[in-house]
């Protein structure tokens, strides 16, 4: 039999001459900028189709009101920075749709780079429907999302503090985090305090430790031997303060949080279905919130993410702040993983995979969720025993890749389903992975004309 021609193979394929067809008549191009904006309409609207506008609030008003003279009603845009989002606010204030795209999918041919062609060039893609809408969570949860990143930075840099104090006290040869495991705990703040007040005695230093601390008071005291030098006892101090201040803006941080989640709608009544017993293997973080994250996210989410291996509660907040409680915009699972940038690229060439590697994606939540994954390196559960045989087989850094997304997707169908949460133990995968082991080895015997003989249980 004679191969078939590339010619043969591709006569057999339709052409799609209406792939091209104008998909959005009534578009306009928006190139974003710091200082000026530059928006573009179809020549037949207007003599002057490439117009310039300031970004003040009045320049941005006088381009939504000229959008709307010439009957646009579709506008595309790329999300440059945090310059687009007074822009997007101001467009959909005048009733006009807009497209916010990933510069990554509007690249221009080379050396065709400027303001005025970026804004035509723009122009003709969403025309022709050839750009995609990035996901723009509710209002209420874009509140939310800038109020937890905020207590993200604070608790960041309150962090970065106690570096800071810890090494001062190393500079001064005070080897205090020898013998205590968290600086920033009770102990580590009065002997600090302490010091700071004048006290230069290690034994009455020592005194001042909690009782649970495992380290003996003798070797306690030996840490606290130092030369006390004033430059660095000054920086100490300052850090100090740095630091209780960063304490008192987490706290504000967490006042406003709660009172702006108390006002989202719930889809359960705690008090008829109250909350279960915390698991005993999983400890409230230090950095959690101070009031009951745990329950409000029950009340909104209809979830208890504290029975769900992996995912803690500051891991749920992460992502239901990103993208939020209701998920309807991802049609599945895998639109939603794919969005995350969890899953492979799958690159294709001449039928070829060129390139299986997960795409480069800045995501606060896809970073939870492979925070998350890594954790279950010890998790005596299901998802634990399936990270360590991945890890086994792939490496690390693959198989947190592959449980982010395993998660994601569980994620997706309690958000999406409601079902409750059901783990099968680390011997159901133990059982299930050798009877996959077994059918597969049986396949690979019967091509070999053998026979997988299994030994029978006592």
């Amino acid at each position: 039999m004679k191969a078939k021609t590339p010619q043969a193979k591709s006569a057999r394929k339709k052409v799609d001459w209406k792939a091209l067809a104008i998909v959005h008549p009534d578009a306009a191009g928006i190139d974003v900028g710091g200082s000026e904006h530059w928006v573009a309409v179809s020549p037949d609207r207007d003599d002057d189709p490439v117009r310039c506008f300031g970004c003040f609030t009045e320049d941005l008003r006088q381009m939504a009101e000229w959008l709307v003279e010439k009957k646009v009603r579709s506008v595309a845009m790329q999300s440059t920075g945090v310059y687009w989002m007074p822009v997007l606010e101001i467009l959909e204030q005048h009733g006009l749709e807009v497209f916010l795209v990933n510069a990554r999918d509007t690249k221009n041919l080379p050396g065709r780079k400027s303001d005025i062609q970026e804004c035509q060039w723009l122009l003709k893609l969403h025309t022709f429907g050839l750009l995609n809408n990035s996901f723009q969570p509710t209002g209420e949860i874009r509140v939310a999302r800038t109020l937890w990143r905020q207590r993200g930075d604070l608790t960041a840099a309150a962090a970065s503090m106690i570096q800071r104090m810890q090494k001062a006290l190393t500079e001064m040869n005070i080897q205090l985090s020898t013998v205590l495991s968290d600086l920033s705990g009770v102990s580590g703040m009065k002997i600090m305090r302490a010091i700071l007040v004048g006290e230069r005695d290690p034994w009455k230093l020592a005194m001042l430790v909690d009782r649970g601390v495992k380290a003996k008071p003798a070797e306690i005291a030996k840490s606290l031997e130092g030369n006390w030098r004033e430059e660095l006892l000054f920086i100490l101090r300052q850090q100090l303060e740095l630091y209780e201040f960063y304490q008192q803006k987490i706290a504000d941080c967490d006042r406003q949080l709660r009172q702006h989640l108390e006002s989202f709608a719930s889809r359960v009544d705690p008090l008829v279905q109250p909350l279960g017993r915390k698991p005993r293997n999983k400890r409230s973080s230090k950095n959690a919130p101070q009031f009951d994250l745990r329950s409000e996210l029950y009340r909104i989410t209809g979830i208890d993410w504290a029975q769900i291996n992996g995912i803690d509660v500051l891991t749920a907040q992460t992502v239901v702040s990103e993208v939020g409680a209701d998920l309807n915009s991802f049609p599945t699972e895998k639109h939603f993983a794919s969005w995350l940038g969890l899953c492979p690229s799958n690159e294709t060439s001449g039928g070829k995979v060129l390139n299986r590697r997960s795409r480069k994606v800045v995501n606060r939540a896809a970073t939870a969720l492979r925070n998350a994954a890594s954790t279950l390196l010890r998790s005596q559960s299901y998802l634990g025993a399936q990270y360590r045989r991945l890890r086994t087989r792939l490496g690390a850094p693959k198989a947190i890749t592959a449980m982010a997304r395993k998660l994601a997707c569980l994620f997706y169908r309690l958000i999406k389903h409601g079902q409750p949460y059901v783990d099968k133990g680390t011997e159901y995968y133990e059982a299930r992975y050798r009877e996959q082991q077994i059918r597969s080895l049986t396949k690979r015997a019967q091509k070999l004309a053998l026979q997988v003989v299994t030994p029978k249980a006592a």
